[in-house]
This record gives C-alpha cells, sequence and structure tokens, in this order.
C-alpha cells in the first residue's frame, strides 16, 4: 500500500474491517476484511491518507483514524529491516 519493501507477513500490521471499526489484529485471525502494513510511522502516514480505506472498502470514522494515529505514535520511524530507498 505504498512502501515498496516486501516483508514477510510476520513483520507487518494487520488492519481488519469490523462492524464495530477498523481494529488492529496483532493474532492475525480476526474475522473481516484485512489490509497490512509496515509497522513504520511512514507507511502508516502514507496508508491514513487513502490507499487503506481503498484496501479495506471503507470510509474510515474519526474514531477510527484517531485510534490508528495513536498506534502510529507508537512506530519507528522506518520499517525494521532498514530503509529500502522507496
Amino acid at each position: 500500500m505504498g512502501c515498496r519493501s516486501v516483508l514477510p507477513k510476520r513483520a507487518l500490521v494487520r488492519l481488519v474491517r469490523r462492524p464495530e471499526g477498523v481494529q488492529i489484529d496483532p493474532t492475525g485471525k480476526l474475522a473481516g476484511r484485512g489490509a497490512y502494513l509496515h509497522a513504520s510511522r511512514s507507511c502508516w502516514k502514507k496508508g491514513l491518507k487513502g490507499p487503506l480505506e481503498a484496501a479495506l472498502k471503507v470510509n474510515l470514522t474519526p474514531d477510527d483514524v484517531q485510534r490508528l494515529q495513536q498506534y502510529m505514535l507508537t512506530l519507528d520511524d522506518e520499517p525494521s529491516g532498514g530503509n529500502d530507498g522507496g
């Protein structure tokens, strides 16, 4: 979704569309339409600008955006595994 490096699923953060809103799925087992983002602030910033909504086929609510931005602030600036140049 905007970030170019390819990482194994375990190195990514899964988000899932649920009736109660978009949630982070640390287990990777929640039912619902899912999408993956690198565990980096830069990737999340890009994803929250629209690609995440498109991937999940949902309009993020203000509560969704606030919750996801709070989680984003806990992440490093770059994906683990180094800078991929893209």
